[in-house]
């Protein structure tokens, strides 16, 4: 017999309904619980939560959660094997216990857009092999489309497990109830959170982020931003990407601050309204968010009486930080917050899915900050660039990146080069120590409204409609989105079908594409599309040639779709 074993294996495992798994992350959790400190605000519940509470209730939907599954997902568990469950919930309350349940029951989350059309969220589930799916109240009915979905698709079922109703009316626990298991660690390296994104090229990839990512990484962004448990963040973003997840909530979470979730459709009015009642420090968005919220001033705000605007004013000068990630910040956007501000920039900054940022404008930003910069290097981050020192692709090297991409081994090793760094995409230059985004290296994704879309995505729908024969599908510059999904389509012969208009091609495509991938602008050619010498479409020279830059005037030849309540087509 071994007589230097470590006690664990000697002694009964120390679990119980009022244990969590031994881990940093609910270690933090729990302390800030036995502080008493408030943890989310839910506007459109109504409703406030302590960490003590969003704890407690965690440990109860964990009870449930495990009830529902299978003797085999639970006996992978026990093994430590890969567990991936599904939260179909936007920001708030139900989705902050989900979150923290699954963690707790030591799987991988996997937040799915609650705007994603029935066949991508079945795509998604399908995909990560997920053992439940855990649907927030307002979303029931698409949980449901889902099941139906993937049951006439696949023959098989997905099981769904309503959030809110399977809450506990009051907290079972108290701060002093709840402790961290005395077993070993929870293995940091195994999945915690999978976010799926577009590539360049096939279907959604699920990008793997380690158990590290909800506090490791979370303390480490936060630290650069000086957040701390006296921060109120107002949270207005979509949870199932990395800047609404991660940049937005772990590390909010981590360091004891509060964060008030408003949900739905981004309505600058009440932002600023919301604003001005205070109590905020932090606000976080995407570059479309800012641009809206800019041009809601100058339309409603700047006409007001003068000390009727100072009030406006005064309000976006009292947080502390305004973050902005997910895309660039066009410079007109940033020099307006800058000059309202009082000189303070929005802070800004580089990263990826597979990889949080990277690249970042600090906290207390210098005054003579380079315009149009998206910062410096953040510590234990390598970076380099693929054709010297100044210019090229961007290969990031970073202890917070993923670990794979979902089941898809050769995809994870193609996005990589030979010495291990992340092939970016993006074409930066870097200007002393700071780095600026010149564009992308892929014609193949759009980045519009915070989102990267891959265009082979669109195409493949699109060519799923009978009256199209070819499409090609491309990102055209734009003020608003960043860029627009813009479409070139061949179609059949005038005689087979009624002109095609942009609100009908948006219309067919809605039950393959989720609201932010659909076309803006549309160009529709008889016939075939133009291609170079190789019998290829060459985007580089189609884009211009079909949308150049007084598009706008053109309106014989391109057709634009306008977002009715400016609320759409973005990470809103």
């Amino acid at each position: 017999m071994d007589d230097n074993l470590d006690r664990t294996l000697l002694l009964p495992p120390h679990v119980g309904p009022n244990v969590f798994p031994n881990s940093p992350f609910f270690s933090k959790l729990l302390r800030h619980a036995r502080r008493g400190r408030l943890a989310i605000r839910d506007v459109d519940l109504g409703l406030e939560k302590t960490y003590t509470e969003i704890l407690s209730d965690a440990l109860s939907f964990r009870a449930v959660i495990e009830r529902a599954l299978s003797s085999e997902r639970l006996s992978a568990l026990q093994r430590g094997d890969e567990v991936y469950i599904g939260v179909l919930a936007a920001g708030g309350y139900e989705f902050t216990v989900a979150v923290l349940a699954v963690l707790a029951i030591g799987a991988a989350v996997v937040p799915i857009a609650t705007s994603a059309p029935t066949v991508e969220v079945s795509y998604f589930v399908t995909k990560s092999r997920q053992a439940l799916l855990l649907v927030s109240e307002e979303v029931l009915e698409h949980g449901r489309d889902v099941q139906k979905y993937i049951r006439a698709d696949s023959g098989t079922d997905i099981q769904l497990l309503p959030i809110l109703s399977n809450l506990p009316k009051s907290s079972a626990f108290s701060a002093f109830d709840m402790v961290l298991s005395s077993n070993r660690h929870l293995d940091d390296n195994a999945p915690g959170v999978v976010i799926f994104t577009s590539g360049t090229t096939g279907r959604p990839k699920g990008a793997v982020m380690r158990r590290s990512y909800a506090h490791e990484t979370a303390l480490a962004i936060g630290e650069g931003y000086d957040v701390s448990h006296t921060d109120v963040l107002l949270h207005v973003l979509p949870v199932h990407h990395t800047t609404g997840l991660q940049t937005s909530f772990f590390v909010f979470l981590v360091a004891g601050a509060c964060i008030e979730f408003k949900r739905g459709s981004f309505d600058p009015d009440w932002v600023w309204k919301r604003w001005l009642r205070g109590g905020l420090t932090v606000f976080s968005a995407v570059p479309t968010i800012l641009l809206r919220l800019k041009w809601h001033y100058e339309k409603n705000i700047a006409v007001l009486p003068p000390t009727e605007r100072q009030r406006y004013d005064d309000a976006a000068n009292s947080f502390r930080d305004i973050m902005c990630g997910s895309s660039a910040l066009q410079d007109p956007v940033q020099e307006f917050w800058t000059t309202l501000r009082g000189g303070r920039p929005i802070l800004t900054r580089y990263g990826a899915t597979e990889f949080p940022g990277c690249l970042k404008v600090p906290a207390n930003a210098p005054a003579d900050l380079p315009k149009g910069c998206v910062g410096l290097p953040v510590p234990g981050v390598e970076l380099k660039l693929s054709d010297g020192d100044s210019y090229g692709e961007l290969l990031v090297r970073s202890p917070y990146m993923f670990s794979k991409y979902l089941f898809d081994t050769e995809a994870t090793r193609d996005a990589h080069d030979a010495d291990g760094f992340f092939k970016t995409g993006d074409i930066l230059r870097r200007e002393g120590a700071y780095y600026f985004v010149v564009g992308r290296a892929s014609v193949d994704i759009v980045k519009s409204g915070g989102y990267k879309i891959s265009t082979v995505d669109v195409e493949r729908a699109c060519l799923q409609l009978p009256y199209v024969t070819e499409a090609a599908v491309l990102g055209v510059d734009d003020e608003e989105f960043g860029q627009r999904v813009a479409a070139v389509v061949a179609v059949k012969e005038p005689s087979d079908l009624r002109p095609l208009t942009i609100e009908r091609l948006r219309a067919d495509l809605r039950a393959e594409l989720a609201p932010y991938k659909l076309p803006t602008l549309l160009r529709v050619v008889q016939g075939e599309l133009p291609k170079g010498g190789t019998g290829k479409v060459q985007k580089k020279i189609l884009g211009p040639r079909m949308f150049p830059p007084d598009w706008r005037e053109r309106r014989e030849e391109v057709q634009f779709w306008e977002p009715k309540n400016r609320n759409q087509g973005a990470k809103l």
